[in-house]
């Protein structure tokens, strides 16, 4: 199991899976759902190497380094926390 931590909280997850409906059950915001809006970057504090690499609309969006878009990330295992800051 994966573990997702934002604001305090925390969510487990199955390993390899996408953590939209967890990340949206822990508060995060999120607008369109499919990497175009931009509502849901974040800045990953940890785990960034639990995550799949950045598909092709993270990419596109291009982000400062370290932020991803929350609605678009698959975690492979371990614990990911995010922020908003």
């Amino acid at each position: 199991m994966a573990t997702i931590k934002f604001e305090g909280e925390e969510k487990e997850i199955e390993d390899g899976s996408s953590i939209l409906e967890a990340a949206e059950e822990l508060g995060v915001p999120f607008g369109c759902q499919d990497g175009v809006c931009g509502t849901c970057m974040a800045t990953v504090v940890e785990g960034k190497d639990s995550l799949e690499p950045m598909n092709e609309k993270e990419v596109e969006m291009d982000m400062a380094k370290g932020q991803r878009l929350v609605c678009q990330c698959k975690i492979v295992s371990g614990t990911v926390e995010f922020s908003l800051d």
